[in-house]
């Protein structure tokens, strides 16, 4: 007999017995229906998970890593308000039954069966993937084993405080509300549960409010290695500026007692706490795993002893209620499970790529019109700089002037990010964006790029278009899991339901002129190209960064798109094109209503010769080649690519007409936009292209900063040699 079935027997046993595990309540938090509403939520969670097996035994389930032993986060669930947002472990499905049993309309029954069966009917995923979530009960989908989803919830808690002073359009979050994560005991460790947890008492430390609620639900093992005992509480308890309150998981007064307690801390304080409760798992870590094979079978049996579900039953028996009725419950839940379950199997299923992709682009939303602010305020927040308007400018100038009116335009709209704020950014792009908008709105963040990023999905979450900064490209590889598994995903997972636009800046590329090294000279965007569903935008030009950092403001804000911005650090101060003094790069700020639409493509020159196609860095530099080229006789058409996802396929060809096509790109060899350039080329029948890519290497500091990166005079013997005039 396997585990599964021998403490479903156990369970049936003993209760008939009266043979219960022997636990002291500290308090009677409960009255009989609470316990017995508790009690049957407990017994979905549990009978759902042992249905899940079954249809996995007949290929009509795709998931069996349940939350059994975990039962008692009913109990959480009851101690919350429906308003209050979830972020859950994955082993939560009893917080989310006991939740909707605090709603109107909702069949948790049918609902998680669908999930199981990965029905296109499933309310969340629409057959994606088995989640826990739900809209109405203002629960975000997870799949995150690792507590991914905790840099998020901290977010999403500030956001509430910033709400109550400046509250968006499309803020879903009350007042009083308090934001909860969930987590286990073994993804506590990693490093991106530290550093949310280290991010909320750092804020709290400061006296910024955070109604963040950590919920640890501790059974000692991440699949088969083992918690130290003690190891929780020791690491958690004496955080500063983190209340630690501790409760037992397998008791439903002791558990909804805790939560209680931690979660009106919560909100009256508008601090953060953590709660460590006591579980237990029962059966092994999924299906296919046997914890018998790692474990000692005492240890798995003690567990088995102290299943929360006869605690709970024992718990009701004191309360009134005869052990036969508490078997009566359990049975026949297991019977709707099971007949429900033989009419979800029947459901359809996604079966083709649109089907499955139909979600990874969140719906457009409706927003208010707005003409912006007037000419007074406008010249009042600009002061000094409107005098320099009229005259050319730097990348840099233009950008923060593109920031600026967004900001002023857009109240809901955040920067965030290391040294933004008082400093103005490390390359000054920020400047005085903090003096004259206050730190509530440029924010000033600590040194941890997963909690950058998390701050801006959490802030989405609730109406706030965020700008994040990341400081150097080579940071984003500290946090890209935040952009990969959780914000691109969640419109993907939840068909739509819940989305976290923003705008990413990004200070990156190459060619800055001795400094750095590979860290702050990283020529790699593939990280960023094989993420489903984000735009990756990058400029060349001052006018033409800000018409396109107003379009990406637009995408997040009215298409709840995730918009990647990369900004070329190397053309920040870029004033001279051909020759020292020239002014050939400075641009004059355009109109604050004058965009460039996601997909329109740079034009430069009619050339009939050749047309050669890059972006950033390699779009200047080609635009030397291109004069230098024509000083010898061949005339070029030169291609700024601009929004490097989705590629602008049809207006780029367009612009190509039947040129032979030169590629420049800044990025490696490998992984870089050329490769996807040249099938494209191979793909829509182009005669004739080549590509000049940089070097698979990193990128050296000093002289030879760049030694493996395209140049002027590469770019010229690449196109010659192209033409025939090698």
């Amino acid at each position: 007999m396997d585990r599964v079935a021998i403490v479903h027997e156990n369970f049936l046993r003993r209760v008939a017995a009266g043979d219960f595990p022997v636990f002291t309540s500290p308090q009677k938090a409960l009255d009989r229906d609470q316990l017995e509403q508790l009690y049957r939520a407990q017994v979905l969670s549990r009978a759902l998970d042992l249905q899940s097996r079954v249809m996995q035994k007949e290929g009509q389930g795709f998931y069996t890593i349940g939350s059994s032993g975990h039962e008692g986060m009913a109990a959480v669930a009851a101690a919350l308000r429906v308003d209050d947002i979830a972020f859950l472990h994955y082993r939560d499905a009893a917080f989310q039954i006991a939740r909707a049993d605090q709603a109107e309309g909702q069949d948790m029954l049918r609902d998680m069966l669908l999930s199981f069966a990965c029905s296109a009917d499933d309310p969340i995923s629409g057959g994606r993937h088995k989640v826990l979530g739900s809209r109405p009960l203002m629960i975000p989908p997870q799949t995150s084993t690792i507590a991914s989803h905790l840099p998020k919830a901290v977010g999403a808690a500030h956001s509430i405080g910033m709400a109550r002073r400046n509250r968006p359009e499309h803020a879903i979050l009350p007042r009083d509300a308090i934001a909860m994560c969930s987590l286990g005991d073994a993804s506590a460790n990693h490093s991106t549960a530290q550093g949310a947890i280290n991010a909320a008492c750092w804020t709290a430390v400061q006296g910024v409010p955070l109604p963040l609620l950590f919920v640890c639900e501790d059974n000692g093992i991440g699949i088969s290695t083992k918690t130290p005992t003690g190891w929780i509480k020791a690491s958690m308890s004496a955080r500063p500026g983190l209340k630690y309150f501790e409760g037992d998981g397998l008791d439903l007064h002791a558990a909804y007692a805790a939560a209680k307690e931690a979660a009106d801390y919560v909100r009256v304080h508008r601090k953060p706490a953590f709660l460590h409760l006591r579980t237990v798992r029962l059966y092994g870590h999924a299906g296919a795993d046997v914890a018998t094979s790692y474990l000692p079978r005492a240890e798995v049996e003690a567990d088995e002893a102290n299943d929360p579900l006869l605690h709970s039953a024992r718990l009701l028996v004191e309360a009134g209620m005869n052990a036969d009725e508490a078997l009566a419950i359990y049975r026949d839940t297991q019977d709707a499970v099971a007949k429900a379950a033989e009419e979800v199997v029947k459901r359809p299923r996604l079966k083709t790529a649109s089907d499955v992709m139909a979600s990874l682009v969140p719906p457009k939303r409706n927003c208010a019109a707005s003409n912006g602010p007037s000419a007074e305020v406008r010249a009042e927040t600009f002061g000094s700089d409107m005098a320099q308007m009229d005259n050319p400018q730097p990348m840099s100038r233009l950008i923060n002037w593109a920031l600026h009116d967004l900001m002023l335009a857009h109240p809901e709209t955040m920067l965030m990010g290391e040294d933004v704020g008082r400093k103005g950014g490390v390359y000054g792009v920020t400047q005085k964006l903090q003096s004259r908008f206050g730190p509530g709105r440029v924010i000033d963040t600590l040194l941890d790029e997963q909690s950058i990023l998390g701050l801006a999905i959490g802030m989405a979450h609730n109406g706030f278009i965020p700008m994040p900064e990341i400081q150097f490209l080579a940071y984003l590889h500290n946090a890209e899991d935040q952009l990969r598994g959780e914000a691109a995903t969640l419109p993907f997972f939840s068909d739509g339901q819940w989305t976290n636009p923003m705008v990413l800046r990004i200070a990156g590329l190459g060619y800055q002129k001795g400094f750095g090294g590979h860290f702050h000279n990283d020529n790699s965007l593939a990280v960023l190209r094989d993420i489903p569903g984000i735009i990756i935008a990058c400029p060349s030009a001052g006018d033409d960064a800000a018409m396109m950092l107003r379009e990406a403001h637009r995408l997040a804000r009215e298409e709840q798109r995730v918009v990647v911005f990369v900004e070329p650090i190397a053309l920040y101060p870029m004033r001279d094109l051909l020759e020292a003094g020239d002014g050939g790069w400075m641009r004059n700020y355009p109109a604050p209503d004058r965009r460039i639409g996601l997909g329109e493509v740079g034009v430069t020159g009619e050339g009939a010769d050749l047309a050669i196609v890059s972006y950033g860095n390699g779009h200047y530099l080609s635009q030397q080649a291109a004069h230098d080229l024509a000083e010898q006789g061949v005339k070029a058409r030169v291609i700024d690519l601009r929004w490097l996802a989705p590629l602008p396929e049809e207006a780029l060809l367009a612009a190509i007409g039947d040129r032979p096509v030169l590629i420049v790109d800044e990025c490696r060899r490998t992984g870089g936009q050329a490769e996807a350039l040249m099938a494209l080329m191979a793909e829509r029948g182009v005669e004739r292209f080549a590509r000049l890519t940089a070097e698979d290497s990193f990128i050296a500091t000093g002289p030879a900063y760049a030694a493996t990166l395209p140049s002027r005079e590469g770019i010229l013997a690449a196109a010659r040699e192209l033409v025939g005039r090698a």
